[in-house]
């Protein structure tokens, strides 16, 4: 089958090679009439430019990737990565580039990875999932690669990061990284508030992992909701997951044994939620009457619980939208802006 070539192009479009070829890289210096005729050549004919050949010429291959540390199983089956992949999808979808992405949990796929992104292979990258040992954003950052982190790290969450004075660890020059985040904090606040609000006065947490920036940011959204109360902490009151469904039924099992007269339980993602509603409800716990529960995301999952779970709203597409915004601008040159996003709270009738 006959591939047609860059000087067919040229030759039916009545454009010299050139024109063409800066038509296809987005010169801005090429006129209206040339241009509309340069696409239309390339419509009729078929034409498929060869990307590693113009990759060659402008270094940019019009890729980029999305690295997530977590396994298979938990990106395609966890509505929170669906979400960000959609909204990366959506914002790429009106520009030249392509989505990569990969999973990066073990050592074997880090390394694979690590040898990967510096190549040349592509433009930038959209990092989510990070944990506390993940060398990717220091490497990243030592490579020059523009790159976008969705999410902050612990470090940064500790530090008080805000998107003004963001710096990417082990970097000597300064230059600020660029993360998307939402207001997990914030948002673990409110919902504990709400519990405390309803009366409740045994309120439980069922944290993240602590080796992650939203875990650690959640659980200090819960502790400071405690000291606006004027409640003590109390570690009996204290379970911890990994954000999956069995997780989270599991930490409500340890907290019912630690503390059967517990009224509530804030859990740091739907999931977990979930999990514990089905704990208590095997423990004979009814929910809201003898258990408050409130979950972090607003995903699908909220609303196929029963009772329908009262939540954390964050913009899981709109994080994605974000992150890809900026990674494009990063991309082209622009400073390493970054955005903490609005979340609000959900009531439903678990609490």
């Amino acid at each position: 089958m006959h591939r047609p070539t860059l000087d067919e192009v040229a030759a039916l479009a009545g454009v010299g090679r050139g024109t063409v070829s800066r038509v296809i890289n987005g010169s801005p210096q090429v006129s209206p009439q040339a241009r509309a005729a340069v696409h239309k050549a390339i419509e009729e004919l078929g034409y498929v430019p060869n990307r590693a050949a113009r990759a060659l010429v402008t270094r940019r291959t019009d890729a980029v990737a999305l690295v997530v540390s977590e396994s298979e199983e938990r990106v395609f089956g966890e509505p929170f990565f669906a979400g960000i992949v959609r909204g990366v999808s959506s914002h790429l979808a009106d520009t030249r580039m392509q989505l990569w992405l990969a999973m990066a949990q073990s050592t074997a796929e880090r390394q694979i990875v690590q040898r990967h992104l510096p190549d040349q292979h592509v433009d930038g990258v959209l990092l989510l999932s990070l944990h506390d040992d993940d060398p990717l954003p220091g490497l990243l950052a030592g490579r020059g690669l523009p790159t976008v982190l969705g999410g902050r790290t612990t470090h940064m969450i500790e530090a008080g990061t805000n998107p003004a004075t963001a710096k990417p660890e082990g970097r000597p020059d300064g230059h600020r990284v660029a993360f998307v985040d939402n207001d997990n904090e914030g948002g673990a606040r409110t919902a504990v508030e709400h519990l405390f609000s309803l009366g409740r006065r045994r309120v439980a947490a069922i944290a993240g992992p602590q080796d992650m920036g939203v875990g650690k940011a959640r659980l200090r959204g819960y502790r400071a909701a405690l000291r606006l109360a004027s409640q003590p902490y109390d570690d009996r009151l204290v379970a911890y997951g990994d954000f999956s469904e069995a997780s989270g039924a599991d930490a409500m099992y340890r907290l019912l044994r630690l503390d059967p007269g517990l009224d509530a339980v804030f859990a740091a993602s739907d999931l977990m939620a979930a999990g514990a509603i089905r704990a208590l409800r095997e423990q004979g716990r009814r929910i809201p009457a003898d258990v408050a529960v409130v979950g972090f995301e607003d995903s699908a999952v909220a609303r196929q619980t029963l009772p329908p779970l009262t939540t954390v709203h964050q913009p899981v597409e709109g994080m994605g939208r974000e992150m890809a915004r900026l990674l494009l601008a990063r991309i082209a040159g622009a400073p390493a802006d970054s955005t903490v996003l609005d979340t609000h709270l959900v009531v439903r009738e678990s609490a």
